[in-house]
Parts: C-alpha cells; sequence; structure tokens
C-alpha cells in the first residue's frame, strides 16, 4: 500500500507531514490558541505526565478537557510519560523507578507519590479527550547498554499489551457512534536492528493506528540516527503513520520525511524563537531539502547588525510578525527582555515550520 497521506481525527482530519508544536501542560509558551490557528497549526502534542501534575487531572476534566480548557479545537496527541520517566528517572533515581507495573515518580520537594501504569496512562489520555492516544513505553538513549535496551522492549511490549486492552475496554463502554481516538504503539529498540525489529513484529500484531519511534532520535554527537531512523520505518507497513517522537529541528525533520515519517512534535522552535534563533530560508528560491541543509539559515536577532534593519526576519514569510514588524524592532524588544518579543519570535518560528511541513507535502506529490 502507498505511504499514508492523511490521519482522520475526532477533532478533524490531519494532513501528514506535520509538526505538531510542544504545548506539554496545556499552552504553547508565549502565544494563545488564536495566534496558533491564525497560522495555521495543523494539531497540538500535550503530555500526560506534566498535565496529571500540573493542573492535575481532576482540573483538566472539571474545565472540559483538553480541548476546552485551552481553547483548541484541533487535534492533540497525548504523550503517555515515558520519555520523560527516561529524562528523569534514568538520570537522578531519586525521582522514582521503573517497575513491571509501570513508573513510580516521587516530584522534587514532595512527599507525594505519583503511579502511572499503562492503564492509568490510557485511562488518563481518553478522559483528556486526545484524538492520538500513545501507549505507555520505556524510553532509553540509543547508546544505553544491551542489557538496558533488552529490557526496554521487553517491558514496552508487555505494557502495550496491556495498553491495546485498556483502551478497547474504554472503547467498549463509549456512547455514541462518534469518531474514536486513535491508539499507537512505540517501537522501541536503541541502536539495535535485532531489537528494533523484534519490538515492531511484537507490536503490530496488536492493531495499533499507527507508530512511534521511541528512544532518543539523536546519537552521543547530537547527529540524527538516520539509518536506524530509516531501519525503523521499514518494520511498520507503510499505510501506517509513524510519529518521529522529538523531533524538531527543520533539517532533521525534512530527512525524516523523506524516510517516511508523517507526524513530528519538539519544543525546539518555540524555545529557540524566545532565546532569539528565528528560523528563515536561505534565500526567495530555496527549497527544503533531505540531502543537504544549506536551505535553512538562522537570524540570531540579538546581534548588533538587527539595530537598524527594516526587513522582517522572512522576506517571503506571511506570519503575523513578519507583515507587521521589522527586524530592528525585534531586536529592541529582545534586548529589553519585553514579552512581546517572545510572542512574535514564537509566531514566526512557529509559521516556519506550517510553511515547511507544506513544503514537504508538495514536493512528495510532485515526487
Amino acid at each position: 500500500m502507498s505511504a499514508v497521506t492523511t490521519l482522520a481525527l475526532p477533532h478533524g482530519t490531519l494532513s501528514l507531514p506535520a509538526f505538531l508544536p510542544d504545548a506539554t501542560v496545556g499552552v504553547v509558551r508565549a502565544v494563545d490558541s488564536a495566534d496558533l490557528l491564525r497560522e495555521g497549526v495543523p494539531a497540538l502534542v500535550m503530555n500526560t505526565f506534566h498535565l496529571m501534575q500540573h493542573p492535575g487531572s481532576s482540573t483538566v476534566q472539571a474545565l472540559g478537557g483538553l480541548h476546552a480548557m485551552s481553547a483548541w479545537p484541533r487535534p492533540i496527541v497525548t504523550d503517555s510519560g515515558g520519555f520523560q520517566a527516561y529524562s528523569l528517572i534514568r538520570q537522578n533515581a531519586k525521582y522514582g523507578t521503573l517497575t513491571e507495573n509501570g513508573i513510580l515518580y516521587r516530584p522534587e520537594g514532595s512527599n507525594r507519590k505519583l503511579q502511572l501504569t499503562p492503564e492509568k496512562a490510557v485511562q488518563l489520555q481518553v478522559a483528556y479527550g486526545a484524538d492520538v492516544v500513545m501507549c505507555l513505553d520505556d524510553c532509553t538513549h540509543v547508546d544505553d547498554p544491551p542489557a538496558e535496551q533488552e529490557a526496554s522492549v521487553r517491558r514496552t511490549v508487555a505494557w502495550a499489551k496491556r495498553c491495546r486492552a485498556e483502551f478497547d475496554r474504554l472503547m467498549a463502554q463509549r456512547r455514541g457512534n462518534g469518531p474514536r481516538p486513535r491508539l499507537f504503539g512505540v517501537v522501541q529498540g536503541g541502536g539495535s536492528p535485532e531489537l528494533r525489529q523484534a519490538c515492531a513484529e511484537a507490536l503490530l500484531p496488536l492493531g495499533f493506528d499507527g507508530f512511534g519511534y521511541g528512544g532518543w532520535p539523536l546519537d552521543g554527537q547530537g547527529n540524527l540516527v538516520v539509518e536506524m531512523l530509516r531501519f525503523t520505518r521499514g518494520l511498520i507497513p507503510a499505510h501506517l503513520p509513524m510519529h518521529a517522537l522529538g523531533v524538531g529541528h527543520p533539517v532533521n525533520i525534512a530527512q525524516c520525511a523523506a524516510l517516511g515519517y508523517g507526524i513530528f512534535d519538539s519544543a525546539l522552535p518555540t524555545r529557540d524563537a524566545r532565546n532569539g534563533r528565528l528560523y528563515t530560508l536561505s534565500g526567495p528560491e530555496a527549497r527544503p531539502s533531505a540531502h543537504h541543509s544549506n536551505w535553512l539559515r538562522f537570524v540570531y536577532i540579538g546581534d548588533d547588525k538587527h539595530i537598524k534593519d527594516s526587513r522582517p526576519v522572512g522576506e517571503t514569510c506571511a506570519c503575523h510578525t513578519c507583515r507587521h514588524y521589522s527586524r530592528g524592532y525585534l531586536h529592541h524588544l529582545y534586548k529589553q527582555s519585553d514579552a512581546t518579543f517572545m510572542r512574535l519570535a514564537t509566531i514566526h518560528n512557529v509559521r516556519f515550520m506550517v510553511d515547511l511541513m507544506a513544503a514537504l507535502r508538495a514536493d512528495h506529490v510532485a515526487g
């Protein structure tokens, strides 16, 4: 079957490839939903692990679920919390432990313990109103030793089976015939082709609607693990979408899209914006390419050369920021540490990512 180009979800159809800004705790920092909608953002990623702590699951539900709470009418993908367990617990054991039953987390400065099991991860995501529910997985770094990778795959598969069973139970209890959320499994295995294959082969019979590439997508030198991403995409039938979890650098996205990945998310573009690194094309004729990076240029807006620059950040960009404000004015706001800078800069980088995905989709159709 041909590669998937759309993903039908309860809150709209997602054209692929698509980049989803990270709205970790229900907000893309410095902007609101109106800003994002105006610039054409198709969907957001929010994080179950963080939301269950702040503002808390009962608050999310009291406010009507994630869509109502954040005034976001388009799809929302919720991450399960597996990566957060990796980034916090694996690097500092005082924050909790990973067991066969799930993740036991101890928030810093608190005596309470939070238990996140595969069943609870699915229950929370469904209750939040997520359009895509991600299975809880055991995340590793590509350079972790073989024993850890093997344990991760074993645990990820076991948890996926429990997530599948709980998701099916909840869907059977649903009232009405409205569209149901999609359930994605996560393929782990680190840098081992054998483990990646074993994980994929164990997950495929469970009938997931799509899959995530699990584990850190960069090597120890910060380079994209292209061959492992290519190999893993090849393990999953082309008609099932794959989410390159955490991939957000524009050049890396172009590479992964060429490999067949359809969904991307990262806090990088919005974090870069707040820190004064703005994205633009290297010239009016520049086109994104998976084969080189010279189409991308960074504008470091804090540099003195922008003090009296009357040009917009992007000469061909139609975002709200570029239509109304100059590099010189943004430089001034940045130097004043004004909150307006963070909003205007974020708007620009978000629109750059929207336009990047449109260009990649057009190239795919043309190809």
